[in-house]
């Protein structure tokens, strides 16, 4: 939340230039304050985990947020009981009139398919262009955020050799970027992905600005101002177990895969994992809340104008 000092305190400007949320009390004065819409399009195939990872993060500040959870109109998930999508779930066909000051869009296990292969891929064409008329900022997370950059800036996600698997150091790259407000120089995430996008690709794209970045996975945080969003391409939500759920999956599976990288102590899956990222995890949406509260309309219909 802002603090607010006068705006000719020579603390307002030094505050203000490090990332630090301050507020005139004429500014204050003018507040208006209701509960925030946020949407989450959920394309993750365990549905209930993606649902708790995310509430757990947006609902830790002191706003008030009403979540809605949101699907696409035609794919049918398989991995989710029908009575909990059709209690919890509207199509995206259901919400497009109405407006949200802002929208999660989850990655989803189909990045070894070209964009235009996806058989929702049309319908998730038209909820991108959807949110520059009814949603104020809009956050895409792992193949979620490639698939905006994609849409919005034609930037190509490109294939790796090898799984990027584990928790592996980032750096800081916009220390006063309000997003980045607490942030550390560097920090831990945890990224399980089959593909990237490059660095000079994105730094060719004048419209996107890199926040954060890892010298072995590659950029990892863009922030696009004039779509209004943000673009994630790792995993700050996920639970501390979440990379042990996916390893012993495909170690079952006989699906080949190396042990998460700096997740197991001594690197031993035999080892309880240790979470070292989730206070970043609370800072990075606790920011993008503020963020929404500080710029958003009072009034939902003047979003998107």
């Amino acid at each position: 939340m802002p603090i607010t000092l006068p705006a000719t305190l020579p603390a307002f400007d030094v505050l203000r230039n490090e990332g630090v949320m301050v507020m005139s009390p004429e500014r204050a004065a003018r507040q208006d304050i209701r509960p925030l819409r946020i949407g989450l399009l959920n394309l993750m195939p365990k549905k209930i985990q993606t649902e708790n990872q995310f509430a757990r993060l947006i609902g830790a500040t002191p706003l008030q947020i009403d979540l809605h959870l949101i699907r696409m109109s035609e794919h049918q998930t398989k991995n989710t009981a029908a009575a909990h999508m059709e209690t919890f779930y509207r199509p995206f066909q259901e919400v497009r009139g109405e407006k949200f000051d802002g929208l999660i869009i989850t990655g989803a296990p189909i990045e070894h398919l070209p964009f235009t292969e996806v058989t929702y891929w049309d319908e998730l064409r038209e909820v991108m262009d959807w949110t520059q008329t009814n949603v104020h900022s809009t956050f895409g997370v792992c193949w979620g955020g490639m698939a905006m950059a994609y849409h919005f800036h034609g930037v190509q996600k490109h294939m790796l050799e090898r799984k990027a698997f584990g928790c592996f150091r980032h750096r800081n790259l916009a220390p006063t970027s309000p997003y980045l407000r607490g942030f550390s120089d560097d920090f831990v995430i945890p990224v399980s992905r089959w593909t990237e996008m490059k660095q000079p690709e994105i730094d060719a794209t004048p419209a996107l600005r890199t926040l954060l970045g890892a010298d072995e996975t590659g950029p990892c945080l863009l922030e696009d101002e004039a779509h209004r969003a943000l673009y994630i391409f790792n995993h700050f939500e996920y639970d501390s177990e979440t990379l042990k759920q996916e390893y012993d999956r495909d170690v079952a599976n006989g699906t080949p895969i190396n042990v998460p990288m700096n997740y197991y102590p001594g690197n031993d899956p035999a080892q309880p994992p240790v979470n070292r990222w989730r206070s970043h995890a609370h800072l990075l949406y606790g920011n993008w809340i503020n963020e929404i509260y500080q710029t958003t309309p009072y009034d939902p219909e003047a979003i998107g104008r």
